[in-house]
């Protein structure tokens, strides 16, 4: 539905039509979620029946509409594909996340994404030329770890968050970083590849 494209409609009666259209989606999915959950604007959704999505309370999907300006009009997505498992704890913050999951993602609680983020949890081919020509056995054969991102981390806008990773609770990840390794709690973090920068609470530079 392209509701937001027809420019004659304002934007709060946009919004209030996609915050009941995106729980109804949601509950056309199968997708678990708590109180006050509230998405703003068009997302796209495909998950597969097999496929585990669960949301706490208080949840925060800001996709395009310049709801988030950094994001500008992005439009967020989540992918679930078969066997596959989201979970997403209580007060989590997104803008125009693609959210791409082939085993496992979890994010904790007090989770802040910034717009445009990208986490995914496979490499969606594999490193063989000649597999990748059989469509069917490069979808199978690309390698998947899970990932997950404790409490109260925040990530700054488009950061890419790849398979295997975990993040520290309380850490923090500069804006445009690549995280291809695990973060520990309590780190500053950026850079492609991501690197701790320093500890919190610390003048000490790692």
């Amino acid at each position: 539905m392209e509701l937001n494209k027809i420019q004659f409609i304002p934007r709060n009666i946009r919004k209030r039509f996609y915050l009941r259209w995106n729980r109804f989606l949601f509950k056309l999915n199968k997708i678990n979620y708590g109180a006050d959950c509230m998405v703003y604007n068009e997302i796209y959704i495909k998950k597969e029946q097999s496929a585990s999505i669960s949301i706490g309370n208080h949840f925060r999907f800001n996709s395009g509409d310049c709801y988030n300006p950094l994001a500008r009009n992005i439009r967020g997505s989540i992918f679930a594909f078969k066997d596959s498992k989201i979970e997403i704890g209580d007060h989590v913050g997104l803008s125009s996340c693609v959210l791409w999951c082939s085993q496992s993602i979890k994010i904790g609680n007090h989770v802040n994404i910034g717009a445009d983020t990208i986490i995914l949890d496979t490499d969606s081919h594999s490193l063989d030329f000649q597999t990748r020509r059989d469509r069917v056995l490069d979808a199978k054969s690309a390698k998947t770890a899970p990932v997950v991102i404790e409490d109260d981390v925040l990530i700054g806008t488009r950061c890419i968050i790849l398979k295997g990773v975990t993040i520290g609770a309380r850490s923090v990840i500069g804006a445009g970083s690549v995280v291809t390794k695990s973060i520990p709690a309590d780190c500053v973090a950026a850079g492609n590849p991501c690197r701790i920068i320093k500890k919190r609470n610390q003048d000490e530079r790692v």
